[in-house]
């Protein structure tokens, strides 16, 4: 098990005003910079890096490319993992993968990326430094949407899966309400109640809060 000095977790959201917001959430030192069209989305890059040994990885690799490039270089990102492959999450793969950064996504969402290097297999571990994360396979948002747990300690990253209030959107091309239901049910609500849950927009939550909503969201339809 990795020291808690070993961990630090960077939001770092897509933004246009260059404004920065400091917080701190248990062990982690979070960073966000708000807003991508004119603000209204706010769509997060996070880096997950292991500060004892300098390995990184950077979690959806969403736009202002020039950005992740010098933070990528100044974190030591070896490798990108992406959530999942809408448009907002991966509009900075190409320039990425141009620098030698190797990029990861689903065998399901693989096709909506340009380009991509390795395929993220369910219920494995990826390795960052003396960091573990385990990969959660969460269909719904789309066919392939991946959620990463910090092997133990009570973090989750769960892209478009799970947020406060509710699961992501599927009123898309590529969503299933039924299929993120139960994604949601059988595998993010066995986890600990007090699982800080960080998503792919927005505000973060925890599994406790969440998990006494469910029968709700199904009886609302989203």
């Amino acid at each position: 098990m990795a020291p808690v000095d070993c961990l630090r977790i960077c939001h770092l959201s897509v933004g246009i005003d260059g404004s920065l917001d400091f917080h701190h959430t248990h062990d982690f030192h979070a960073l966000r910079n708000l807003g991508i069209n004119g603000g209204y989305t706010r769509s997060h890059r996070t880096f997950l890096r292991c500060t004892e040994t300098g390995d990184a990885v950077l979690l959806d690799a969403a736009n202002e490319h020039e950005k992740l490039l010098e933070l990528c270089e100044r974190l030591g990102v070896r490798r990108v993992l992406e959530t999942h492959g809408h448009w907002d999450h991966i509009q900075a793969v190409p320039q990425l993968r141009d620098a030698g950064y190797s990029v990861h996504v689903t065998a399901a969402d693989a096709a909506m990326l340009p380009s991509y290097d390795e395929i993220l297999e369910d219920d494995s571990v990826i390795e960052v430094g003396r960091l573990r994360l385990h990969t959660m396979l969460t269909p719904g948002h789309t066919p392939g949407s991946m959620c990463f747990k910090l092997a133990d300690k009570p973090v989750l990253f769960s892209g478009d899966t799970l947020f406060p209030g509710g699961p992501g959107t599927t009123a898309n091309a590529e969503g299933n309400f039924e299929q993120i239901i139960e994604s949601i049910d059988r595998r993010l609500f066995t986890l600990p109640p007090d699982t800080l849950v960080l998503p792919g927009h927005g505000l973060d939550t925890t599994i406790g809060t969440e998990r006494p909503h469910l029968q709700e969201w199904v009886d609302r339809g989203w």
